[in-house]
């Protein structure tokens, strides 16, 4: 038997070297094609599996469309568990695979256009460790489910790969490396690399789809006489109706008070009721601060406990007590929940298919942040807000909202989303049309005052634009359910607080010069959705506006 149990010891060491050591023997590399292009990324048109794929499938250039099909095979010498070893010998393959995975670079006529390191839990863990050969699609007809589209969608939409790739013929290339996130990022060498010769036809725009569209009659705003920079919209239409910026419903912007451009895409039109999806969020701000300019709740630091017996919920803990309505304004309540994050219990995603989106909240564990203090964007929380009022205005929120926001707005046409108890939800989905959301923005612009009302305090103004977060990392700043974006154009930097919703729906309100922005869209659930009407109003929007050094 003993020289049985030594031979199978001695398999065992060289298919898999232990967790201390971390190597793993990789498949081993017998197709011909693979042999050949080791080291390589080849491009494809179509779905080919690997043991049927011969050179003259492999393409060196091709005619780009967007709805067609592209796609790439990438062949390692290694598997990435072994690169990662390389970069930190010391970590366990799980804490490798944990913390790393291929790092994608694209370059255009050799030009690095965009660089991402996949996200961790990209691909299976047992490829990883074995496999040598990737295959990815960037482009599907069909719709092919995979993290390479998404990858694709961040260069090419969000990371101005579209702009890159404009009509003519371009070089596009591709190199992968391995990364590993330590106490740094740490990237390898090259480990395959490959481009492809890409023709990228030029499209016949009419010039009414390029044209500044004409304000018409009735919006119900002063029309303002300034004039813009029409060859800069013009350029911006142009690439709307070429669909380099997708899914855009309609465009207006505000100067001094006065409507300056109002333009609408793909069907939209003046009297469409936009879903902006979280940009309602917002409207949970103004009217607790109008709840709060009634007297109908003392202030914003107030806590559920006044509205709520806590002890009637689960998971409770004095630190529920703490909770006030500002660090739900804020999104800092120290809730066990984040959006962000799939597999936290107080996930928006959770709370859907309940039956009482309240108890949900409330019925939540409490993470170890002190409230106020940590942001981590929270939707349930803001229902909770909006479950306030409803409780403490008289007549329900509905009502108090109708009467004392957008009835004195002129705001008549509007559609809420409701909770399964019927009440307006402030998560979000609340639709109008885009001169409407307009009239919120100018609201805040005018400091709270519309047609010489006040509806809104100017302090709560100044708290709703004060950034609550100077040191988070991740982004400009957060403060009462508005986001602070700063724009860069012509070295000139202008603070802007936003509502902000799913597909890029934003109402941008800014800060030192008299400007309010609305973008309406509908790329929901894209990865490129905000920064495309970011892109758009930083380098067509505010570009085509004459501003003095206000």
């Amino acid at each position: 038997m003993k020289p049985f149990i030594l031979l199978i010891f001695i398999f065992t060491s060289c298919l898999y070297k232990g967790q201390n050591s971390n190597i793993i023997n990789p498949e081993k590399i017998e197709n011909p094609i693979r042999k050949k292009y080791s080291g390589k990324i080849i491009f494809l048109n179509q779905t080919i599996a690997l043991e049927n794929l011969k050179d003259s499938d492999i393409l060196t250039s091709a005619v780009f469309q967007e709805n067609g099909d592209l796609g790439i095979y990438a062949f390692f010498e290694n598997s990435l568990v072994n690169y990662l070893h390389q970069l930190e010998p010391s970590l366990t393959i799980d804490e490798l695979l944990k913390n790393g995975n291929y790092q994608f670079s694209f370059y255009v006529d050799g030009k690095l256009i965009y660089t991402e390191n996949l996200n961790t839990g990209a691909g299976a863990p047992e490829n990883k460790k074995f496999k040598t050969t990737l295959r990815i699609p960037l482009l599907s007809s069909k719709n092919e489910d995979s993290w390479g589209r998404y990858l694709w969608m961040r260069f090419y939409m969000a990371h101005d790969g579209i702009d890159a790739l404009a009509a003519g013929n371009h070089i596009l290339k591709l190199e992968i490396r391995p990364y590993l996130k330590a106490t740094h990022i740490k990237t390898g060498p090259v480990i395959a690399e490959g481009q492809i010769n890409l023709t990228v036809p030029s499209q016949n725009i009419p010039e009414k789809q390029m044209a500044v569209q004409s304000i018409l009659p009735n919006s119900g705003w002063k029309i303002s006489k300034e004039k813009i920079n029409t060859e800069v919209i013009r350029i911006l239409n142009r690439k709307i109706a070429e669909k380099r910026f997708k899914d855009l419903t309609g465009i207006v912007m505000i100067k001094d008070g006065k409507l300056l451009l109002e333009e609408y895409f793909n069907g939209s039109g003046r009297d469409s009721l936009q879903d902006t999806r979280s940009v309602g969020k917002s409207f949970s701000s103004a009217l607790t601060g109008i709840a709060i300019k009634d007297g109908f709740l003392k202030n914003e630091n107030q806590q559920l406990k006044e509205f709520y017996d806590l002890k009637q919920f689960k998971n409770y803990s004095a630190q529920k007590d703490d909770i006030t309505i500002k660090s739900l304004l804020t999104m800092s309540s120290g809730f066990e929940g984040n959006d962000d994050d799939q597999e936290s219990p107080g996930n928006e995603e959770n709370m859907y298919p309940t039956d009482n989106w309240v108890k949900f909240t409330l019925d939540l564990p409490m993470t170890s942040n002190e409230t106020g203090k940590k942001w981590s964007y929270f939707t349930a929380g803001v229902v909770v807000t909006g479950d306030i009022l409803d409780k403490t205005v008289p007549k329900g929120l509905e009502n108090y909202a109708d009467k004392k926001l957008f009835h004195p707005l002129g705001i008549t046409r509007y559609k809420w989303q409701f909770t399964p108890q019927q009440k307006p939800s402030l998560a979000g989905g609340l639709r109008m049309r885009a001169l409407d959301f307009a009239k919120f923005g100018q609201l805040y612009k005018n400091n709270g005052i519309w047609n010489r009302k006040t509806i809104l305090d100017k302090e709560w103004v100044k708290k709703s634009f004060t950034n609550y977060f100077t040191d988070h990392s991740d982004f400009e700043g957060y403060g009462y359910l508005f986001w602070r974006k700063v724009y860069t154009v012509g070295g000139r930097s202008f603070e802007a607080y936003q509502s902000s919703g799913n597909g890029g729906n934003k109402i941008i309100i800014f800060t030192q010069i008299p400007v309010v922005i609305v973008i309406t869209a509908q790329a929901y659930n894209k990865p490129y959705a905000h920064r495309q009407s970011e892109k758009i109003v930083q380098d067509y929007l505010l570009p085509a506006l004459k501003m003095s050094n206000e």
